[in-house]
């Protein structure tokens, strides 16, 4: 009964504190990312990291301090995330320049009969992107990835699909 009356405590503590955070959570935030919807993500993010840590009764003491310390890490994540996806996307621009004159060549019949033969998860990414047109976002909501994963995804589907693709007979018929 004592754990309730604490989280209790600390939940009530939690909105108290809510008031009087919320501006330096964001203001701190908000300096250090350069971009107000961010930093409106992050401070958000702040919070449902505050109110998940006092469910779980894991908050050493409940000040704006601590919350500045959440919002760091937070702000670091959000750093990382954004590396990784420009690394991705670098990875992807490249493999694209590469593959540019290559795929102008495509024969349109092979390119089916090849995207046949590929298993469901690249054809899937294939026909979205280029079949359908979809941006690398709109897939990934369809395919319930991260945008992160869908470009790995569509990478690795292009490679297959090259790689199928050249081994191809063109007069071998489907069977």
């Amino acid at each position: 009964m004592n754990d309730l009356l604490a989280t209790g405590d600390q939940r009530a503590a939690l909105l108290d504190l809510y008031d009087s955070a919320l501006p330096e959570v964001y203001g701190y935030l908000v300096v250090r990312c350069g971009s107000a919807a961010t930093a409106e993500d992050l401070t958000s993010e702040t919070f449902m990291a505050a109110v998940s840590a006092v469910q779980r009764d894991a908050v050493p003491s409940l000040t704006v301090a601590w919350l500045i310390g959440v919002a760091r890490h937070k702000l670091v994540d959000h750093w990382r995330r954004a590396e990784r996806e420009q690394r991705l996307l670098r990875a992807v621009e490249a493999d694209d320049v590469v593959e540019h004159d290559w795929d102008v060549r495509l024969d349109a019949e092979l390119a089916h009969r090849t995207l046949a033969r590929l298993g469901p998860h690249h054809r899937a990414a294939l026909s979205l992107r280029y079949l359908d047109g979809l941006a690398v976002a709109e897939m990934a909501e369809i395919l319930d990835r991260t945008v992160g994963a869908t470009e790995v995804l569509l990478v690795r589907a292009r490679r297959a699909f090259r790689a199928a693709y050249e081994s191809l007979d063109p007069g071998e018929e489907d069977r």
